[in-house]
């Protein structure tokens, strides 16, 4: 016996369940349980970035379920999967493989998913222009290489590559994640970086884009570990980080390519990043409401209040006071994708 369903109606399944006792939805970070009716596991999302979202998803059907999808405007997206597989009209989908379905117009397709057989993985859903931020060119714009991604009113990109075992190992911790809190927001943003980043290598890498263009190579391994080091030092002094020469002493490299390197593999300069992780922090503790607003500013490096308010406002929209008494950043909810 085979279920066959729409897009949108699962869509409306899986909202549905949502709103059970069993399933819980703090700020940006949702679950939805399999209906029982169709079988067992769930799909969670979790805005990890503003627009950019992470779907992690765990399902056992008890019959054979097939769902199409009809033509539409969609995402990039980036997936992995770690157990099991499923056959994608346009590729088989499985532990040997990942794929990246390129932001543009999707044609019409089907997904079957086989009984009893339980489908462990992840996807990573944003808008094509936010490789601009988190994989800038020269002129700031997105590279090149990736343009092929971003088709806009033209057909999509849709590719099966290889997921190799560092690909694998990426998509598994973040499944696993071992924090909670402002920590885990930190270490599964680095971790979706680092998951596009390894799928994008053949094409930051070769010096060729999807159609076989010549460009210019990125990024070398060992500069992409460098950059991940000198995150990490940043990550355990955010109270006293140190200067931006002593940082690129430290790992071995220069200022520019540090600069360079963070632009790339996390959409912002050194400061940017370190101001960023400095904010998370800080909602965090304020919410807590163990701590005055002052003493929070102390414990993420700023002597000066004034400074610490106006970062933490342009970050989060409203002022350290009012996150202290409770107010909610408000953040954008994004449907299943297909």
């Amino acid at each position: 016996m085979t279920i066959t369903l729409t897009n949108d109606d699962y869509i409306e399944l899986l909202e549905n369940e949502q709103n059970s006792t069993c399933n819980v939805s703090i700020e940006s970070d949702y679950v939805y349980e399999i209906p029982k009716q169709l079988g067992k596991g769930y799909y969670r999302q979790i805005e990890v970035y503003p627009n950019l979202w992470l779907n992690i998803d765990d399902q056992q059907f008890h019959h054979d379920v097939l769902i199409r999808t009809s033509v539409n405007n969609h995402p990039l997206q980036f997936g992995v999967i770690t157990l099991g597989g499923y056959t994608h009209s346009y590729g088989l989908v499985g532990e040997d493989n990942s794929f990246i379905s390129g932001g543009g117009v999707q044609r019409k397709f089907e997904v079957l998913f086989r009984q009893f057989k339980r489908t462990l993985g992840i996807e990573i859903e944003m808008p094509p222009e936010l490789l601009a931020t988190f994989f800038p060119g020269e002129d700031g714009e997105m590279l090149p290489q990736l343009k092929f991604l971003a088709k806009e009113n033209d057909w999509q990109t849709l590719l099966f590559p290889k997921a190799n075992a560092e690909i694998k190992r990426v998509a598994q911790q973040i499944i696993n994640c071992p924090h909670q809190g402002t920590a885990k927001r930190i270490y599964l943003q680095s971790k979706v970086i680092e998951l596009i980043a390894l799928q994008l290598v053949p094409f930051l890498e070769s010096g060729q884009d999807a159609a076989g263009r010549q460009l210019s190579p990125r990024l070398k391994k060992e500069t992409i570990a460098k950059i991940h080091y000198a995150k990490e030092i940043l990550l355990s002094r955010l109270e006293n980080p140190p200067l931006l020469s002593e940082l690129a002493q430290q790992i071995g490299i220069s200022e520019s390519s540090l600069q360079r390197g963070f632009q790339i593999l996390f959409g912002t300069t050194v400061f940017g990043y370190l101001t960023n992780q400095r904010m998370e922090h800080a909602q965090q503790l304020l919410r807590e409401r163990n701590l005055t607003v002052a003493e929070v500013a102390n414990i993420v490096g700023y002597a000066h209040l004034g400074h610490f308010a106006a970062a933490f406002k342009r970050q989060f929209g409203i002022t350290p006071r009012e996150c202290f008494l409770g107010k909610k950043r408000v953040s954008g909810r994004k449907t299943v994708s297909g």
